[in-house]
């Protein structure tokens, strides 16, 4: 069995086709999947379709930094009110993106400090969203390093540097994607180096789908391909890989 440890079966892209795509997902080995929350516009479809495959998939839930905007204490307010009701396994996805602009910068990194400290005091995971911010996230969770956070840096296309610096202020594993599969990615050069036990494999679908689908809508049935790509960086077999990547989700998530 394969663990999709990040997907987003509610967004407008793959909601029309959500219940198939479960289904050729099953079908596919993928038999555990993660959705990763945004904010409240989306929350209830995603609460929906979980709530109709229990035990195949599981919740995460947080404000995410693109939806950071002026009514981000509103957000967070449903956040914290969610979080003691509902049956989460991480707090995510949360982080920084500075990608499409700076505007609600300063809101963005208090949000992500208060989410952090709901997941400390949750004991939960953390899923981590980081574009074009890495210093400002470094210096947080510098700060934040009394929490003893753990969790894992999603969609991860970085240095091996920076996978160790982050490991300096708490216990982070990576989440490989698509992205590992594009021929000028540069991806796999960094995760030959990245110990096995802190790999995980996700699709972020609908977005990032691995060649031979690239450009084309993801999905969590395409995991496989992710994970022939890292047996293939890691010289092992593909079974190792789908025993290792899912023992190391079950292990972070509970689930």
């Amino acid at each position: 069995m394969f663990i999709d440890t990040h997907t987003h079966f509610y967004d407008e892209w793959l909601l029309p086709d959500a219940e198939a795509a479960v289904q050729r997902a099953l079908e596919a080995g993928v038999g555990k999947m993660i959705q990763a929350d945004v904010d409240s516009r989306e929350r209830a479809a995603m609460w929906e379709i979980g709530d109709r495959h229990p035990g195949v998939i599981y919740e995460m839930l947080g404000l995410y930094p693109g939806s950071v905007a002026d009514n981000w204490r509103e957000e967070l307010d449903q956040v914290h009110a969610l979080a003691g009701n509902k049956p989460v396994v991480a707090i995510g996805e949360i982080g920084l993106d500075y990608h499409e602009g700076i505007e609600y910068k300063e809101q963005q990194k208090e949000v992500l400090r208060i989410q952090l400290e709901l997941a400390a005091r949750m004991d939960l995971p953390v899923n981590i969203h980081l574009r074009d911010a890495w210093e400002d996230l470094f210096t947080i969770l510098e700060d934040c390093k009394h929490l003893h956070l753990r969790g894992d840096l999603h969609c991860f296309t970085a240095s091996y540097e920076i996978y160790e610096r982050a490991n300096r202020y708490g216990d982070f594993s990576v989440g490989i994607g698509g992205v590992v599969t594009f021929k000028n990615a540069g991806l796999a050069k960094t995760l030959e180096r990245i110990p096995l036990e802190k790999i995980l494999l996700e699709t972020d679908a609908p977005y990032l789908a691995p060649v031979p689908h690239r450009g084309q809508r993801n999905e969590s049935a395409f995991l496989p391909l992710v994970a022939a790509k890292v047996a293939e960086v890691k010289g092992l077999s593909l079974q190792q890989i789908e025993d290792i990547t899912t023992q190391n989700a079950i292990k972070l998530f509970g689930i």
